[in-house]
């Protein structure tokens, strides 16, 4: 990880699991993570509904040009990059693995941002829809701009070795899970 912030909040959440696969939604404690809160987000994990924000901070926002409560996570990405994120955010949540990529977002007159986005798993609990929680931030001072848009994955990788590095469904009822370790 490169960003200070994606750093001290991998090391809280770290701290929170405790030797834990991941820790609980209700571990963590916004107090302790309060001046990360502006470029933390959680994410609902419901992939038909393309993984909703159910909390984005304040500094997330400004730097999408707006709120994005209730969006899908994987809209925000172009082409070929929504399938991926999707994939990553499956592999995050199935295999509990914190994954850390990097990313390019356009600006309105064509300028690239460089940003680093860190996704985090929280425990499974029964009776609770899934979700997971993470860090978007700029790698350098942003100029003045009205938002940015088109995510693309420039690179990405798993903080923890992965056991699972694609899924495919074959048929229904059937998934075929390639690099199981």
């Amino acid at each position: 990880m490169k960003h200070p912030g994606n750093r001290e909040f991998y090391a809280y959440w770290e701290e929170k699991r405790a030797g834990a696969a991941a820790p609980e939604r209700s571990d963590l404690d916004p107090e302790r993570v309060r001046h990360l809160l502006g470029d933390i987000f959680v994410l609902a994990y419901d992939t038909a509904a393309g993984f909703p924000i159910r909390v984005a901070g304040t500094r997330m926002c400004a730097l999408l040009g707006r709120d994005v409560k209730g969006q899908g996570f994987a809209d925000l990405f172009s082409g070929g990059s929504r399938r991926e994120i999707a994939d990553i955010i499956g592999i995050v949540v199935d295999e509990t693995l914190p994954t850390v990529a990097g990313v390019t977002a356009r600006t309105a007159d064509g300028a690239t941002i460089p940003l680093e986005l860190l996704l985090l798993p929280f425990s499974a609990r029964s009776h609770t829809p899934l979700s997971l929680t993470g860090l978007l931030a700029p790698m350098a001072t942003v100029p003045a701009y009205d938002g940015v848009a088109d995510f693309v994955l420039t690179s990405w990788r798993h903080i923890e070795q992965p056991r699972v590095v694609r899924k495919w469904p074959v048929i229904r009822g059937l998934m075929v899970y390639e690099g199981l370790r």
